[in-house]
């Protein structure tokens, strides 16, 4: 199989990433990869990006199969890994998908938004209370990491959640 075309959704927390991924899967048969999956814990979005490139993104430039090791948040490690099946598009979804060293895997950046308070109560209502406590910690590192990354202003298309 050739490369696939690899769709990155980035935005902050609870801008409606996960739906759009949701969508693309189902309208285009596309994989999905999750960098929920992939984050080592709450303070590791800029560990997520170069792990990311090189399990899943270098080797679909490659022709060969995203593979990853989900986090376990509750034992807080690493546990079992797993692999993308094979598509002709892949969506690459989470904060830091769209980072300047997976936008050189990528075909197209998608970027979603939504104000604080609707991302707030998404948030919430899909992790639950246990996401309460890291919500801030977790919002400043995606606003670092964008701001720095350029993010925005490097998708190919702005969409609001």
């Amino acid at each position: 199989m050739s490369r696939p075309f690899v769709i990155g959704v980035d935005g902050p927390s609870g801008s409606g990433k996960s739906v759009l991924a949701d969508r693309l899967a189902a309208a285009l048969g596309a994989a999905v990869i999750r960098l929920d999956d992939v984050y080592p814990g709450w303070g590791g979005l800029e560990a997520s990006v170069p792990r990311v490139v090189a399990w899943a993104l270098a080797p679909l430039a490659d022709g060969r199969p995203a593979r990853w090791r989900r986090f376990d948040w509750v034992a807080g490690r690493y546990a079992e890994w797993h692999t993308a099946p094979r598509r002709d598009v892949v969506v690459l979804e989470g904060v830091g998908a769209g980072a300047r060293a997976c936008a050189t895997h990528l075909d197209v950046l998608l970027w979603v938004e939504a104000p604080e308070a609707e991302r707030y109560g998404r948030a919430m209502r899909r992790d639950g209370v246990g996401y309460r406590p890291h919500w801030r910690q977790w919002a400043a590192a995606e606003q670092v990491h964008h701001r720095r990354e350029g993010t925005r202003e490097r998708a190919d298309v702005v969409l609001r959640g």
